[in-house]
């Protein structure tokens, strides 16, 4: 447990989602107004979905015991899925060949 009262607890929380919702309608609020997105800026946004996947897919192949690890089969059917992706660049194939290569290295070790 924590040593912090409740009230500290549910008062960052309510902060923390004031937080999340401001940023949302600050989004919201903006659409339409800026007519003109510095090219720099849209060069970067396109990179957002790529980073905010790897941050959610690379800590469950890496940790995926606890601790850091390459030389489990969830990674090493995630690098295999990672090739298969990078090269056909097709989601369909991803999947397929990324889980039946975690399915077949699981059956045999």
């Amino acid at each position: 447990m924590t040593s912090h009262s409740p009230a500290l607890i549910w008062a960052l929380i309510g902060m923390i989602g004031l937080g999340t919702w401001l940023i949302r309608l600050s989004f919201l609020a903006l659409l339409g107004r800026v007519e003109h997105m510095p090219p720099m800026l849209g060069r970067i946004l396109r990179f957002i979905p790529a980073a905010v996947l790897a941050a959610l897919v690379l800590p469950a192949l890496t940790h995926s015991t606890g601790e850091f690890e390459l030389a489990t089969d969830r990674f090493i059917a995630g690098a295999i899925a990672g090739v298969v992706a990078w090269r056909t660049k097709s989601v369909l194939a991803t999947i397929v060949i990324g889980m039946g290569s975690l399915w077949i290295l699981q059956a045999v070790g």
